[in-house]
């Protein structure tokens, strides 16, 4: 490759002209970039729904008077963890009451409050758990991809040290492609990270708020069925 035609080429020839270890390092921010955007498109279709199905369902658990009718109502409530913390608490007042059909939060004794807290605790802990799930991939990229791009760029750099000792000269056409290889790594380095920071991000800072939810829900779950237990 010439000076001239150095100048004239595009990233795409840059890249096909790199060398094999530049390509690797390539290939593998491409992976991580790939793998990165599908979390992040997946979990934000997914948190968007969550939160549409949590405020229907917050609306219709205040709505009704019974437990019983919030369960029968709330089938169809697959995504939102406030359905789930809500079923763990209905089943296990279903073996504390023993009633058919209508097990009410009435007489719980303060083992059963306990226990009742403890499987809060747990459901929230399992459906976090779910939400969060790989999501720290985003922030191993974020951190990663710019030192891999940095690697190609050492690498580059070291590749017109090379040319210049082999042909025991300096100039442009020497050492152009190995400096392009070392910018093309380093652009595609902060590309991929950039995105994955971002992403991660705004991903934690919405199951924070989901998280919120979950937990003044366990406490108005708890509130209900001590003021019933009370009665």
């Amino acid at each position: 490759m010439n000076a001239s035609s150095f100048g004239n080429t595009g990233l795409w020839q840059m890249i096909i002209e790199a060398g094999p270890m530049v390509k690797l390092v390539l290939l593998t921010l491409l992976i991580f970039s790939v793998f990165s955007w599908a979390i992040i498109i997946y979990k934000m279709f997914l948190i968007r729904k969550i939160e549409k199905e949590s405020g229907t369902f917050y609306d219709l658990f205040w709505q009704k008077r019974q437990f019983s009718q919030v369960f029968s109502e709330g089938k169809s409530f697959t995504t939102t963890p406030l359905n789930k913390l809500f079923t763990s608490v209905y089943s296990e007042l279903s073996n504390i009451v023993k009633t058919t059909g209508n097990p009410e939060p009435q007489r719980v004794s303060r083992e059963e409050m306990e226990r009742i807290q403890r499987i809060l605790r747990k459901t929230s802990a399992v459906e976090t758990a779910k939400l969060e799930y790989a999501v720290s991939f985003l922030a191993t990229t974020g951190n990663t991809a710019p030192f891999i791009g940095l690697f190609g760029t050492v690498w580059g750099i070291m590749a017109s040290f090379r040319n210049i000792g082999a042909l025991g000269t300096a100039n442009l056409a020497v050492v152009a492609p190995g400096i392009s290889e070392a910018l093309v790594a380093t652009a595609m380095g902060l590309l991929v990270a950039i995105p994955a920071v971002v992403g991660y991000n705004h991903i934690i800072s919405r199951i924070e708020r989901i998280t919120s939810e979950m937990e003044n829900f366990s406490s108005d779950l708890i509130n209900i069925i001590e003021k019933q237990s009370a009665r």
